[in-house]
């Protein structure tokens, strides 16, 4: 045995099985948010004329409780491990990491009230009041204390490359919402922006890209650059291409908020800035998205016996989709077309279920029997039946949005020979439903295999009759 793994730290793990539980329950709950709003989206009475059920209130949670309870419960999680594991060295003031995580869950728990409530700032991907959004700076400098303290204090000179992509969605989160959350708060549930106009456009929209960029990007690219060479027993494919596409991502991404708001009050100039950055932003994307499947290189049979690299490897596949589509839905002649329609949406879901939901997936799925000293997860055959209700859900619902999408933006902008609409937004609705059911559909199906994660969780960290056979023997052979 080498020294090396003689002398392995005590890694501060209670705050990471802490977190990998709550993203499954947060995934559970914001998925069934989405299902429920989607399938209101064909009968609207399912929100029973109670305000707290409508639409309007209910997305903004759905939203939330993906994006920053889900995700963001995912990644604190897996940057926690991955953090001790690639430095050798245990949390950084532990007490402070268990702050983290529930001061955290505080956050999403305050969101779940006060957004149905009809209490919101109203800007994307940032509803929440002032009171909640000191709370996130609090936490969240908390949360960069105890990551980069741990890196600070780690007993190998290196800093691997996953750190770079959670070190970087770190300070990233902090100054976008910082800076996009500054309001002048006129009671304690109302607040009114510190910017007006067009500049507070482009503030949040600077932010809700970045987001995206970083909170949904970086942060699962560092997921990605650990998880997936981890999983697949072989190094990265290249090293070297993985600092460049570092280095090339976050200078560029920063730069592209603007073309969420082409033919608006926008300067023309800087809607071609947001169009330009967007367009180069595509090679990065893609050298991430090739260097983690090609560092399955010469390991190819391994995907047909593990179903956690599947998830692993097709969220890249879906990374590589969605970083394609949105430069290309930024370009103005086919933003023209697809602003306004559910084609966004659709994109939107294709990196958020594909990408985001999938790695996490494949990530959690890795990390739980780890977590908690099991051999495997309680039943591989049912992470190969979610890998499929995953895959066939995100397709059926993506395909449905993009149909759609397309459909809508053709039928707003056709025009009679005298220049008046051909048809009314009515009956551009009336066309969008039976893909707003397809939708449904691909949702439910989704969901589906998020149950059977959660099941499976739950089977793998209860403990059972083997454990305890297993702590007997272990004590017979100590006595």
């Amino acid at each position: 045995m080498s020294t090396e793994a003689v002398a392995a730290p005590h890694y501060h793990d209670k705050v990471v099985r802490q977190f990998t539980v709550m993203t499954v329950v947060w995934g559970l709950v914001g998925m069934s948010v989405g299902a429920y709003i989607a399938a209101e989206l064909l009968w609207p009475l399912l929100n029973f004329d109670i305000p707290y059920l409508t639409y309007s209130r209910l997305r903004p949670l759905h939203t939330n409780a993906v994006i920053f309870a889900f995700g963001g419960s995912g990644l604190i999680a897996t940057s926690y491990w991955v953090v001790q594991r690639t430095c050798r060295a245990p949390l950084f003031l532990p007490k402070l990491a268990a702050f983290t995580f529930w001061g955290w869950q505080t956050v999403i728990v305050l969101a779940a009230i006060t957004l149905p409530m009809g209490i919101t700032q109203g800007k994307e991907y940032a509803e929440l009041e002032w009171p909640i959004d000191i709370l996130i700076a609090i936490v969240w400098v908390a949360y960069a204390i105890v990551f980069f303290g741990t890196i600070a204090r780690r007993t190998v000179s290196h800093i691997y490359v996953a750190n770079w992509f959670y070190g970087a969605f770190i300070i990233a989160v902090a100054l976008l919402h910082i800076v996009n959350s500054a309001a002048i708060p006129i009671s304690l549930t109302k607040s009114y922006s510190a910017y007006g106009g067009a500049v507070d456009a482009m503030v949040e929209w600077w932010y809700g890209h970045n987001a995206v960029g970083f909170f949904l990007t970086a942060g699962f690219l560092g997921m990605m650059y650990y998880f997936v060479p981890k999983q697949a027993g072989r190094p990265i494919y290249s090293y070297r291409l993985s600092v460049v596409h570092f280095w090339a991502l976050i200078s560029i991404y920063m730069w592209a908020g603007p073309h969420h708001l082409q033919y608006t009050a926008l300067p023309d100039w800087v809607q071609s800035l947001g169009m330009v950055f967007s367009l180069i932003l595509f090679a990065p994307s893609w050298g991430g998205m090739i260097n983690g499947i090609m560092t399955l290189s010469g390991a190819w049979h391994k995907l047909r016996d593990d179903p956690i690299l599947k998830f692993l490897i097709v969220s890249l596949s879906f990374y590589g989709m969605s970083t394609f589509e949105g430069p290309m839905m930024s370009i103005k002649t086919v933003n023209a077309l697809s602003h306004y329609t559910d084609w966004t949406i659709g994109h939107v879901h294709s990196g958020a279920l594909g990408w985001v939901a999938m790695i996490t997936f494949g990530s959690i799925y890795a990390l739980v029997p780890k977590l908690w000293n099991k051999p495997a997860m309680y039943s591989v055959p049912a992470i190969n039946l979610h890998f499929w209700l995953a895959t066939i859900g995100t397709v059926l619902y993506i395909v449905a949005m993009w149909i759609a999408g397309v459909m809508q933006g053709l039928m707003w902008r056709a025009a009679e020979a005298d220049g008046s609409l051909t048809y009314s937004f009515i009956e551009s609705l009336k066309a969008t439903y039976p893909f707003y059911a397809m939708r449904l559909g691909g949702g439910l199906i989704f969901l589906s295999g998020m149950v059977i994660m959660a099941w499976n969780t739950w089977k793998t960290i209860m403990p059972s009759a083997h454990d305890a056979q297993a702590a007997v023997g272990t004590a017979e052979a100590h006595a």
